[in-house]
């Protein structure tokens, strides 16, 4: 049987089964917004969608696009889709509004799109790097926090070495 632990409830949730733990749908999200808005939101969705297997779905204001953890995610707004891409190093362009860290090895960064026409090179060549950088970075080991023996015999040296000149 597949399916999926919904992040909210925990709930286990059947392939194909209706879950609706927040009543927010993808449906319910989009359903206002503006025939060039919704142009743009599909496009965007059938982007992600050739990447390969991840999870998308509605989350209060929010449609989550991940993996092991979300990638992206798109806010629709009444004049715009605000889009939020995790990377593993900050953007310099100016699409992006806003850049900053989300963790020790993600960065987050805050893009408009209001057209069909913007949801090509380089916003998707991001949202590629985003798909590929969220599979990476759960294969990482995490680092222990320990610092290593041989950091602290150097520190110890230098000190020895100052007494010594005393």
């Amino acid at each position: 049987m597949r399916g999926h632990t919904c992040y909210h409830c925990k709930q286990w949730v059947e392939e194909g089964e209706a879950h609706d733990c927040w009543t927010t749908t993808e449906a319910a999200l989009t359903a206002e917004l503006s025939e060039d808005l919704r142009d743009a939101w599909e496009r965007l969705r059938e982007t992600a969608v050739e990447f390969g297997d991840q999870r998308i779905y509605a989350s209060h204001k929010s449609i989550m696009f991940s993996r092991k953890s979300c990638y992206f995610f798109v806010r629709p707004k009444r004049q715009f889709l605000e889009l939020c891409v995790f990377l593993g190093r900050a953007l310099k362009a100016p699409q992006v509004r806003k850049a900053d860290r989300a963790s020790k090895s993600k960065v987050y960064h805050i893009i408009q799109i209001r057209h069909r026409d913007e949801v090509e090179a380089p916003i998707t060549d991001w949202l590629r790097e985003a798909y590929d950088f969220s599979d990476a970075s759960a294969h990482q080991p995490q680092p222990s926090g320990r610092r290593k023996p041989v950091a602290r015999r150097k520190q110890k040296r230098a000190v020895s070495k100052k007494k010594r000149r005393r």
